[in-house]
C-alpha cells in the first residue's frame, strides 16, 4: 500500500511538473505576443516572432538544466579529487580547473564546436564501419554548447565543493577515523552532508550565471534566445524592442531560479535547525 501511494504521488508530481513547464512557457509566449502587438509589430508576424522567442527560451532553459546537472557531477568529482593526496587524482583535477577557469567561455564554446570534431576524427574513423554517423553530424551546435558549458561550470563548481569540504573542521575527520571509519565512509556520512548546506547557495548561483552565459552559444548559430532575437532583428530592423523582449525573458527565467534558490536555502536551514 505504501509503495502504491509513493508511486501515485511520484506520477502526480511528474504530471504537475510537466504541466507547470508548458504553462510557464506558454505564458511567456502570451506575454511576448501582447508586447509585440503593443509595440506595433505587424500583426500577421507577431505569433511567429513570439513563438520563435519562446522556443529560444525553452532551448536556453533545457541547455542550462542538463549542463548544470553534468557540471555538478564534474564539480563533485573534481572538487574531491582536488583534495586527494594521490597525485594521479589531484594533478589532473588541478590542471582541469586551472585551464577552464583561466580561459574565456566564448573560446571554449568555439573550441568545442570548431576544433573538437577535428581532434576526435582520428579515433572516430574507426567507428564509421559500425554505422556511427560522422562526428560533425553528432557534435551539433546544441551538443557543442552543452559540452563547453558543462565543462566550464564544472570547474567553478569544483572550487565551491573544495571550499565547502575544507570548511568542515578537521577534528571531525580525526574523530571519525578514530572510530574505524574509512576515508570514503567519512566523506559520505560525515563530511558531505554538512558541506551540502554550505555549497548549495553558491552552486545555485553558478546555475543562474550559467543561464546568462548560455547566450554565448549564439556565436555557433544555436537557436537559443539571443540568436532567435537576432534573427528577428535581421527581418524587422527593430533592435530596441527585440532586445528589450529578450532581456525581459532572461529576467523572468533568472527570477524564477532565484525564487527556487531562496526556497531551497530556507528549506535546508530549517532541516538543519531541526536536526541540531
Amino acid at each position: 500500500m505504501r509503495l502504491w501511494r509513493l508511486l501515485f504521488y511520484s506520477v502526480l508530481s511528474i504530471i504537475a511538473l510537466v504541466a507547470g513547464y508548458y504553462l510557464f512557457f506558454y505564458g511567456i509566449e502570451f506575454l511576448l505576443d501582447e508586447y509585440l502587438l503593443f509595440t506595433h509589430f505587424t500583426a500577421e508576424k507577431v505569433p511567429h516572432f513570439a513563438h520563435s522567442l519562446r522556443m529560444g527560451a525553452e532551448i536556453t532553459i533545457k541547455l542550462t538544466v542538463i549542463s548544470s546537472v553534468t557540471g555538478l557531477i564534474l564539480g563533485l568529482v573534481s572538487g574531491i579529487a582536488r583534495l586527494s593526496k594521490n597525485p594521479f587524482a589531484r594533478l589532473p583535477a588541478q590542471f582541469y580547473i586551472w585551464v577552464i577557469r583561466g580561459t574565456p567561455l566564448l573560446v571554449q564554446i568555439l573550441f568545442a564546436y570548431n576544433a573538437l570534431p577535428f581532434m576526435l576524427e582520428p579515433v572516430w574513423k574507426y567507428l564509421r564501419p559500425l554505422g556511427v554517423p560522422p562526428v560533425q553530424d553528432i557534435l551539433t551546435p546544441y551538443w557543442a554548447a552543452f559540452i563547453a558549458l558543462s565543462v566550464n561550470v564544472g570547474a567553478y563548481n569544483a572550487e565551491v565543493v573544495r571550499a565547502g569540504i575544507q570548511a568542515i573542521a578537521k577534528g571531525q575527520w580525526e574523530a571519525a577515523m578514530s572510530l574505524g571509519m574509512k576515508p570514503f565512509q567519512v566523506m559520505r556520512h560525515i563530511i558531505v552532508p554538512q558541506a551540502i548546506k554550505i555549497v548549495v547557495p553558491p552552486l545555485v548561483n553558478n546555475v543562474i550565471a550559467l543561464l546568462k552565459d548560455s547566450s554565448l552559444a549564439s556565436v555557433i548559430t544555436l537557436l537559443e534566445l539571443v540568436h532567435q532575437g537576432q534573427r528577428i532583428i535581421s527581418i524587422t530592423f527593430r533592435p530596441i524592442e527585440i532586445y528589450v523582449a529578450v532581456a525581459a525573458v532572461y529576467l523572468i527565467l533568472t527570477t524564477v531560479l532565484t525564487i527556487f534558490t531562496d526556497w531551497l536555502e530556507r528549506t535546508m536551514n530549517r532541516r538543519g535547525a531541526a536536526s541540531a
